[in-house]
């Protein structure tokens, strides 16, 4: 195969899967969808023939006028595509011409591979689907004349610059080897319960994403794949300056705010005031016409903004003119692929240059399979980077399950990834429950070391001058220190 650089791409048909093969398919070459029942693979080799093009399909399952049915309620137009229906069922091959077929179960291999080569003189298609192509398996003497006959066929359509989508369902992996062989590219889609993924496993003469990526099915919309998201591809310069949060007291606790683009986790038990913290920051980005955007993964928008404003913070008005964004996320109907989407959506074509993500809990709930939390460090230091890269200032807030005790900057081990700390506490004091503040980390220059008073009211946020005359506040419970005798 020539370099792809030198070949002809041939868009896929389903969104974000020219991403993921780099460009799409290469003109004349034959690729492979394998997977179970009901993972998609036809949506995916109809949506191939309706990008455009002359399109034939070779189907052995589905009749004509029910795969054309269901295909528009998915919203894919085959108007302009010709299907030789061999099932078996089937009588007639809908075209402008009309042709007497066999049905697999009277027809030999060979007859019906005679029957698909007519139709392709026929119609000289530049794309053709066969589904599945394991069907002839069964129709053909052995596995010997199976490999002869689908590797002469697919040299043919190669040489005719015929490019071919065929699905597969292999069942042992024998099977999986020969189809595998036979095309130059194999794509590999599973289903869960509520979950599809997609993996190229292989593409001769091309590039392309690797790891499993979201393929989601919806209706009216049909087929669409969410690639992962490779920092790495993206880059924007943005200055090294300091960006406060408009209340002086905590901009003075953090050394005079957070460096644009930097990562600051915001952590404590539930309660506290962590989305208050982080909305006071959206506020101040929204008013400095940065676009800001909130995802909520743990609560509703109009309850956000009925806190928010019960609180005094204000942000309606921003809400309103479209110059602050939030988002409800619903982390169980949504994988970190499709939310790493959305980020960027928000990021590339709505100019957010920052970025709240409330709560982890809620984001880890999106997670399917496997070692969660290996899954969500790795996940959330995928979209952390690429908004680091774009120069995205970021809030995560990570919610704590211990009220007092030992102080922890995060219950996920994700702390790693942050620029700067922020954590908020309770402490008993004066037989009193209230709140604290203070900062654990700041990569990028110098921040005060003490503990401030923390309080939410009517009037919004007030952070307090630094607490003295206490030791082992977080603990939760502090003690009075006694200036006399504790001399030090």
């Amino acid at each position: 195969m020539a370099d792809s650089v030198d070949v002809e791409r041939v868009p896929s048909g389903t969104s974000g899967l020219d991403t993921v093969l780099q460009g799409g398919f290469l003109r004349g070459q034959t690729a492979i969808v394998n997977g179970g029942p009901g993972t998609g693979k036809t949506i995916l080799a109809l949506q191939f023939l309706a990008a455009g093009e002359t399109g034939l399909y070779v189907g052995f399952e589905e009749r004509a006028d029910d795969l054309r049915r269901n295909a528009a309620a998915l919203g894919i137009d085959l108007s302009g595509v010709v299907i030789l229906d061999l099932s078996e069922q089937g009588s007639r091959f809908f075209s402008d011409q009309s042709y007497s077929v066999l049905s697999p179960g009277q027809a030999e291999g060979d007859e019906l591979i005679g029957q698909i080569a007519d139709a392709i003189d026929q119609e000289s298609p530049d794309r053709l689907v066969i589904d599945p192509l394991t069907e002839l398996r069964a129709l053909l003497p052995d596995d010997y004349q199976f490999r002869r006959h689908i590797s002469s066929l697919a040299n043919a359509l190669k040489e005719r610059s015929i490019t071919t989508v065929c699905t597969a369902q292999v069942t042992s992996e024998a099977e999986e080897r020969d189809v595998q062989f036979l095309g130059d590219a194999a794509i590999e889609i599973r289903r869960t319960t509520d979950h599809r993924s997609l993996e190229v496993t292989k593409f001769r003469g091309s590039g392309y994403a690797g790891g499993r990526h979201t393929y989601r099915i919806r209706s009216e919309t049909g087929g669409r794949v969410y690639p992962k998201l490779v920092p790495g591809d993206h880059q924007r310069e943005v200055p090294r300056e300091q960006i406060g949060s408009g209340i002086d007291a905590l901009d003075s606790l953090l050394g005079g705010g957070v460096q644009r683009g930097s990562v600051t986790l915001i952590s404590g038990p539930s309660g506290v005031g962590k989305t208050t913290l982080a909305t006071v920051f959206l506020r101040a980005a929204a008013q400095r016409g940065e676009t800001p955007h909130g995802f909520l993964f743990e609560e509703l928008a109009s309850d956000f903004r009925y806190r928010t404003e019960q609180l005094g913070i204000g942000i309606d008005e921003l809400v309103e003119s479209g110059e602050l964004l939030l988002t409800e996320v619903e982390s169980l109907t949504r994988s970190p692929d499709e939310f790493a989407d959305t980020v960027r959506t928000a990021v590339e074509e709505d100019g957010a240059r920052m970025v709240v993500i409330d709560g982890i809990s809620g984001y880890r709930l999106g997670l399917r399979g496997g070692d969660s939390q290996d899954q969500l460090t790795r996940e959330l230091h995928a979209l952390c980077r690429y908004l680091k890269r774009m120069g995205v200032t970021t809030f995560l807030l990570d919610e704590i399950g211990t009220v007092t005790g030992d102080l922890m900057a995060s219950d996920e081990a994700i702390s790693y990834l942050a620029d700067n700390i922020v954590f908020l506490r309770y402490v008993e004091l004066d037989g009193e429950v209230r709140k604290v503040v203070g900062v654990l980390k700041k990569r990028y220059g110098a921040f005060e070391q003490t503990i401030r008073a923390f309080d939410l009211g009517p009037d919004g946020i007030d952070v307090g001058p630094p607490l003295e005359g206490y030791r082992g506040v977080l603990t939760g419970v502090p003690e009075r220190v006694d200036e006399e005798t504790d001399v030090r």
